[in-house]
């Protein structure tokens, strides 16, 4: 069951963080003559994020339930959902499930009310993730100091990773006469927002760290630390792929028969695969003390 959860775990967050990321380009990267033509394009996508957020929030509600019961069967059992209900986790998920619920019925209106709408629902879900786990350890001031700093390290992230997969369509939209410019003047609104959003990112993950685990001298050898060592790995390599891709390919585009475009696709295909190794950790390692 624990193997269970940290797969729904990793799946919900990726489908928000994609949701999110997809969301900034149409209502805020893209200009203003070319975000519904990309809305549409990036309408599967957004589609499916929303409905794999909802579903998986959905099955995590009923791991928890079996978590806590200890068998399958209890999830007809009214007590133990009220039992669940009545925990933080319950109470903030219910709120994530709403606001999933509120992402679905997003998708039934049109233009830019509902792209603004899904990038709304999206970070609302962010949100209620920054108040579950161990960014809940805390009590009072320094509590709510954690969780925001948590909620914007999830916002950041969703920016930055969550950004990957339709950097790589438009990537291919930028092939096509009638959206080349658009496309590329998208791609470079998300390059220079970018550097904030990894910026904030990194600083705030630190931040994180330092207030779960303590202070590296005094970190104790075992799964957690080890574990989130290999995710300060992961992000460092995605960090030097967002750099050779900005300051060492980008430049280079113009390159006649460099092929340069398609090692920036492979690159960003592997800083998309890198991001899912990282939520895959964070996954795993959520479930762990950091004592």
């Amino acid at each position: 069951m624990t193997t269970l959860w940290v797969l729904l775990r990793m799946l919900h967050f990726i489908a928000v963080m994609v949701l999110t990321g997809s969301a900034f380009y149409t209502v805020l990267l893209a200009p203003a003559r070319y975000r519904y033509a990309l809305a549409g394009h990036l309408h599967r996508v957004l589609q499916c994020s929303v409905w794999l957020a909802l579903t998986s929030a959905l099955a995590m509600l009923a791991a928890q339930n079996v978590l806590m019961s200890g068998d399958w069967h209890n999830l007809s059992d009214v007590d133990i959902w009220l039992a669940v209900f009545d925990t933080r986790f319950g109470a903030v998920w219910q709120w994530e499930i709403l606001f999933g619920l509120g992402g679905g019925f997003t998708l039934l209106l049109r233009g830019r009310v509902r792209q603004q709408a899904l990038l709304l629902f999206g970070i609302l879900q962010l949100l209620c993730l920054a108040l579950i786990g161990h960014a809940a350890m805390h009590d009072g001031v320094a509590g709510m100091l954690q969780q925001i700093n948590h909620a914007l390290h999830l916002i950041a992230s969703s920016f930055w990773a969550g950004g990957l997969l339709p950097l790589l369509l438009l990537m291919r939209e930028a092939r096509r006469i009638d959206y080349r410019t658009d496309a590329i003047r998208t791609m470079m609104r998300f390059s220079r927002y970018g550097h904030l959003a990894v910026a904030l990112a990194l600083i705030t993950g630190l931040i994180n760290s330092l207030v779960i685990a303590g202070w590296p001298l005094i970190w104790r050898d075992n799964i957690y630390v080890t574990l989130l060592l290999c995710k300060v790995a992961l992000v460092t390599i995605m960090v030097l792929v967002a750099l050779i891709n900005r300051y060492w390919l980008v430049p280079r585009f113009r390159l006649a028969g460099s092929g340069t475009q398609q090692k920036f696709i492979r690159m960003t295909q592997l800083e998309l695969l890198l991001a899912c190794g990282v939520v895959g950790l964070v996954s795993v390692f959520a479930t762990l003390s950091p004592a």
